[in-house]
């Protein structure tokens, strides 16, 4: 698949749930947010029935998101649906390793390939502090669960305010270095101000070569993160919200004032 601007689209990004474990302060605000009602919610037979035809149509590289996936009941079983689709090369999870010492062995085994690690710091205090009642131990139990497992490489999301020099960051990588993990650092973005930039030791927010669209939890797909475009599923059908997600995909992210990093995906 090629949008207007050429650009090889092959990534999908599938939101399972906006529910989170933790309320961390770049992503929600401290009393929470209104949450879907369930019904709203894709069944798991109407997500892998949009990743088949995403992959009829090229896309090979699907990663789940949330919120936190490892919340959605059932999150072993959905991973399995999509492992079993044919033609996916790369198969990846972001989670806040909160839940991933109890989940990781199962996921390696239901198909999971690898998984991206939130983590802004190792101090245990400013750690919950940022997540508002995170324990950053279950984080170290769960990335090394998931070294146990094989879900490798492990890639690690630091999120940063400026650069990769602030206190926080300098510890966090040499965490990584020390440990056979892969770190990324995130600028804080933000989506009404169309605030963003490219991920260092990644490639999102790199428009002129940007690969991706984004299924959200209630069923719409987003050409872009930073854009109000979104086609619904239930009404248009798989394929053809997909046609027109990328048909419509913009050569560049402007500014978006109908979603939240928590229900989209990041």
């Amino acid at each position: 698949m090629y949008d207007r601007f050429n650009r090889k689209i092959n990534y999908l990004r599938i939101s399972v749930t906006d529910r989170c474990n933790l309320r961390c302060v770049y992503c929600m605000p401290e009393e929470g947010v209104k949450l879907l009602d369930h019904q709203d919610i894709l069944s798991f037979d109407e997500i892998v029935e949009l990743a088949k035809a995403a992959v009829r149509k090229g896309v090979d590289k699907i990663r789940i998101t949330g919120g936190e996936p490892l919340v959605r009941k059932g999150i072993i079983d959905l991973v399995r649906m999509i492992g079993e689709i044919d033609g996916i090369k790369d198969y990846s999870m972001t989670t806040n390793a909160i839940l991933l010492d109890k989940y990781a062995d199962d996921l390696a085994k239901a198909g999971l390939h690898r998984v991206n690690i939130s983590l802004d710091t190792l101090d245990s205090e400013k750690f919950t502090k940022i997540t508002r009642g995170g324990d950053i131990q279950k984080v170290f139990e769960g990335i090394q669960a998931a070294k146990k497992a094989g879900l490798l490489p492990i890639k690690i999301n630091c999120v940063i305010k400026k650069d990769k020099n602030e206190p926080d960051a300098i510890a966090v990588a040499k965490f990584c270095e020390e440990n056979d993990l892969h770190i990324r650092y995130i600028t804080e973005m933000d989506l009404e101000k169309g605030e963003f930039s490219v991920v260092q030791g990644g490639s999102g927010g790199d428009c002129g070569s940007c690969n991706r669209i984004r299924l959200t939890a209630n069923g719409t797909i987003k050409p872009c993160l930073f854009s109000d475009i979104a086609y619904s599923v239930r009404e248009l059908g798989a394929e053809r919200a997909m046609d027109l997600a990328i048909g419509n995909k913009p050569l560049s992210g402007d500014i978006n004032l109908t979603g939240k990093f928590y229900n989209i995906g990041g």
